[in-house]
């Protein structure tokens, strides 16, 4: 998986982490890929999320090589997706002030006035996709009377 128990530690301890939970894995994972694909949406037209959430054999280096705030981006919309389902939404304050600053982030990540350090999408030609830069001109214009 993307998260580890590691990766929750910067944003929640561990006892809190098995309360919002619920000591079930499946709630766990299903947050998990609830916030990845959230991510994604933001992500997708412009960034190669294949490769951004991709982990590759699991190995320390390669869990080295994400991008760290999208870790940390990525706990936080799980959380809040786990605080929502508790009984009187204990804690879902701070899961939501941070749920809310990364979906900010994603939202001048996509429009492009934040730039991450991130794998771009590559067309069939090798060319990167989804920028909005469009070339051309009108016809020349000739005021000649």
């Amino acid at each position: 998986m993307f998260i580890t128990d590691q990766d929750y530690k910067v944003v929640i301890g561990d006892q809190a982490l098995k309360v919002i939970s619920q000591v079930s894995q499946q709630n766990r994972n299903n947050a998990e890929t609830e916030a990845i694909e959230e991510i994604s949406g933001y992500l997708r037209p412009k960034y190669d999320v294949e490769a951004i959430f991709s982990v590759g054999d699991g190995s320390a280096a390669a869990m080295e090589g994400r991008n760290r705030l999208i870790v940390m981006y990525t706990c936080d919309i799980a959380l809040y997706h786990m605080a929502a389902s508790l009984p009187q939404k204990m804690g879902i304050e701070i899961r939501r002030e941070r749920y809310e600053r990364a979906v900010k982030w994603l939202e001048g990540v996509q429009a492009g006035k934040i730039v991450p350090d991130l794998p771009l999408a590559i067309d069939e030609d090798g060319n990167p996709v989804g920028f909005p830069m469009v070339y051309g001109c009108q016809k020349k214009l000739r005021h000649n009377w």
